[in-house]
């Protein structure tokens, strides 16, 4: 009885993995990443998520395999490449991760806004007390992968719904999702940085390895968590792809505030603004928790006593975002600056690993797939030039 209670938990926080990293990249920025490209490049659009997809699972797959070898979280893995450089990253990480954890926050108390009426305020300083309380459970681990799980899925038949009311041109999206007529690389890469970028890289492979997911034994559950993560916020992006295909397919223009709401409103009529409201909010709180989780973990290794007090860090992580957006709103320079910084960090890190994975110090006789090595410095010199370019 109690192996098969092994395996259901084995089971689970594979798939708490998986909808972590996938909840976390599915934000406000996501939704209205989604929308507008699907307006710019009608059915096109299917091959530059069908493009993303694969880069992204060369991402994770490589970051994610790697992390489960050396037993080590990234900076760790970092530093022992080359002391301070696991630092350096862990700065990166915890910027970015906070400032845009801030938007997370604004998001929530939008989608709250929405649903009930309540202030954008009110609703942001509920989202918060609702992130801080889950980390303060006993068995906080499992909280935050039921509620990535239950918020996951209600997103899928929320977008589901919305698809189904759309009528979308199934069959052109599915031609153009293999045969595109135009092609738009930054669209590519964009959706890349969006889905696998700064923290979220690592969200659902230092939640494995806290949960003794490890060595090279466990390479088949980290690689089906992986590919799981990927496919869920895939299945997310595809959908929202077909509702607005199918809105802007009837005729009917975006509202250029908020592309997404409208898509929702347009499709299933006035109780469609509503729905927008619970999947905003959904998409914002689960980041709010992926983005404070990860970002933490890249800080308790350090030190002792910041891995005795991780807990009271996610804590003070979260409220730190609620108070500066009570303060100041949603600091637009400070997103834009950090989507910057963001651009930076995932080919960086994924440098990072590539090159710990050839030293046999770090991981003994394992030997990395090499088509999996030529995925990922593929995915680094597309993130770089993206860096490149959003700097100038």
């Amino acid at each position: 009885m109690s192996r098969i209670k092994r395996f259901s938990d084995s089971q689970s926080t594979i798939l708490g993995a998986a909808f972590l990293m996938a909840t976390s990249a599915v934000g406000p920025g996501f939704l209205t990443q989604t929308t507008v490209f699907t307006q710019q490049l009608l059915a096109n659009f299917g091959f530059v998520i069908l493009l993303s997809i694969l880069l992204d699972l060369g991402a994770q797959l490589n970051v994610w395999r790697i992390i489960a070898v050396t037993e080590k979280r990234a900076q760790d893995i970092a530093n022992d490449l080359l002391f301070g450089l696991g630092y350096f990253l862990s700065l990166l990480i915890v910027i970015g991760g906070l400032a845009f954890n801030i938007g997370n926050i604004a998001g929530a108390g939008l989608g709250i806004e929405v649903m009930s009426g309540l202030s954008v305020k009110t609703g942001a300083v509920l989202s918060a007390l609702l992130g801080i309380g889950l980390f303060l459970l006993p068995e906080a681990g499992k909280a935050m992968d039921n509620l990535a799980k239950y918020l996951g899925s209600l997103m899928l038949l929320l977008i589901g719904y919305v698809v189904f009311s759309a009528h979308p041109p199934i069959a052109e999206a599915l031609t153009r999702t293999i045969l595109p007529q135009e092609f738009d690389p930054i669209a590519t890469i964009t959706l890349v940085g969006g889905t696998v970028g700064g923290y979220i890289t690592f969200a659902g492979g230092h939640r494995l390895l806290e949960a003794g997911i490890k060595g090279e034994a466990a390479l088949p559950q980290v690689n089906r968590a992986a590919t799981t993560g990927i496919l869920v916020t895939s299945f997310i992006r595809y959908f929202l792809f077909l509702a607005t295909l199918g809105v802007v397919a009837a005729g009917f223009v975006l509202s250029k505030d908020n592309p997404p709401a409208s898509v929702f409103q347009l499709a299933t009529g006035a109780v469609g603004y509503r729905l927008f409201g619970v999947l905003m909010w959904s998409a914002a709180t689960t980041s709010i928790i992926g983005s404070a989780y990860t970002s933490v973990s890249f800080m308790r290794t350090f030190h002792p006593l910041l891995e005795r007090n991780h807990r009271y860090l996610t804590l003070g992580f979260i409220t730190i975002s609620t108070i500066v957006f009570l303060i100041v709103g949603k600091p637009v320079k400070t997103l834009v600056f950090v989507g910057t910084l963001n651009g930076f960090i995932l080919p960086i890190a994924l440098s990072v690993m590539l090159i710990a994975v050839g030293n046999k110090r770090l991981v003994g006789n394992y030997r990395h797939p090499v088509w999996l090595q030529i995925v990922g410095w593929l995915v680094v010199l597309i993130m770089s030039y993206l860096a490149v370019k959003s700097l100038l």
